[in-house]
């Protein structure tokens, strides 16, 4: 075999290996850019343009710290972030982490639902809204009680491509790069009212609490159905770190490309007020013309049907681990009713959101503020367990760990009073 021929083995070997490294950091970061985080971003760049893209850089480094504390929780306690916290923390901390995060992934649901329909209906007008809504929530239930957890696994690494779309749709439009280039690496930050919440949102829908308790959990569940026999390691922990940066990496970049393509499409055309996905998506039809009106439309049902799983998944997990019921996707329903009774309820609440007069629109802009708001409490209990010896044992924080950690905690609570200071001023 010639010497290119062997050069080109090792590559397809080294891209083979990487992607059999994927994993639960991948879901994780792709779940990330669901309705409610694609709403936020459309927002931005339809109200500030290119002045938020800067938050991307910002925020990578942020939220892969912060993933890869919760990824090595997992995978050295063989537990979620509640299952610690039940072992290991006065049960005070427990409830407060729940009920801090229970109204804001179940109005997540709600609004992502509502979203999927909605941008549904816009492809397809004949078929009401309210028609996909319930057909997805029946969907996702179904698949949720009777798939495996390797075959949701699977699933939802597959649904990740979907993303791609977003990373298409700037290369359809005239895009000035240089100013993209310019708007990244020179920050344009604003002091108004408006602004502030954005980045709270923004930070919010980026680093959301509830990632932080199925990165654990899916980090301990692949472990045990992928390496049931091999102690944790370096190496180990190495490919953790190495998928959950990918991961938060790819959730980045399409993050950046949706405000991108809002600020480039829409402010650029005057249109400045986008409430809803279904809107961001029918102001680019005229504009950006058909097929990147559909590309964005489909991407919001894809995105919902791999965010949704993750955030009732998340709630079922912590309700689990807290009332220590069996658990588990690889079981059946009749082995952990419980267990997926809270999906099954969640996602049901979620639904009934709709019809009870709140605005989806709300739902997913206040989502992401909810977060924004109690993030920092959470940051700081994983700050606390990632650097406590008698769990984490040889594999506490390292000092970038800790600098990136405490760095996402002080950004987010800043971010957090700010806003609560020009609510109350203003």
């Amino acid at each position: 075999m010639t010497t290119n021929g062997k050069d080109a083995n090792r590559q397809k070997k080294g891209i083979r290996q990487f992607l059999k490294k994927l994993g639960p950091g991948l879901i994780t970061g792709a779940s990330d850019d669901d309705p409610s985080g694609i709403t936020t971003y459309s927002q931005a760049g339809a109200q500030f343009g290119f002045a938020t893209l800067w938050t991307a850089i910002i925020t990578f480094p942020l939220m892969a710290a912060i993933q890869e504390m919760c990824a090595r929780i997992g995978a050295v306690t063989s537990k979620g972030l509640t299952g610690t916290l039940r072992q290991h923390y006065p049960r005070w901390i427990l409830w407060v982490m729940i009920i801090a995060s229970f109204p804001a992934i179940i109005l997540n649901i709600g609004a992502d639902i509502a979203g999927m329909g909605a941008v549904s209906n816009l492809i397809f007008p004949a078929v009401p809204a309210y028609i996909f809504t319930i057909t997805f929530t029946i969907l996702i239930t179904v698949c949720m009680v009777f798939f495996s957890y390797q075959q949701i696994a699977g699933i939802l690494k597959y649904i990740c491509v979907v993303l791609l779309v977003y990373m298409i749709v700037p290369f359809l439009t005239q895009t000035d790069w240089l100013k993209v280039i310019k708007a990244i690496f020179l920050p344009d930050i604003r002091f108004s009212k408006d602004y502030i919440e954005m980045l709270v949102a923004i930070l919010g829908t980026t680093i959301s609490p509830y990632l932080f308790f199925w990165q654990a959990t899916m980090e301990a569940e692949e472990l045990k159905h992928n390496v049931p026999k091999i102690m944790v390691d370096k190496h180990l922990l190495s490919d953790v770190k190495e998928d959950v940066t990918s991961g938060m990496f790819f959730s980045n970049l399409v993050m950046m490309f949706i405000m991108m393509t809002c600020g480039n499409v829409l402010f650029s055309h005057g249109q400045h007020k986008i409430e809803t996905v279904a809107q961001a998506a029918s102001a680019l039809k005229p504009v950006a013309g058909e097929f990147s009106y559909l590309l964005f439309a489909f991407g919001v049902i894809g995105t919902g049907m791999l965010a949704i799983p993750v955030l009732c998944g998340s709630l079922s997990y912590m309700f689990a681990e807290t009332f220590n019921w069996k658990k588990g996707l690889d079981k059946k329903f009749y082995q952990a009713k419980p267990f997926y009774g809270i999906i099954v309820v969640s996602l049901g609440i979620g639904l009934a959101i709709n019809y009870v007069g709140v605005s989806p629109v709300q739902g997913l802009f206040y989502t992401a503020l909810l977060y924004g708001l109690t993030a920092p409490l959470m940051i700081l209990v994983i700050l606390h367990i990632s650097n406590n010896k008698s769990i984490m044992g040889q594999y506490v924080n390292k000092r970038w760990s800790n600098i990136l950690g405490w760095t996402s905690f002080l950004l987010m609570t800043t971010a957090a009073v700010f806003f609560l200071y020009l609510q109350f001023t203003s």
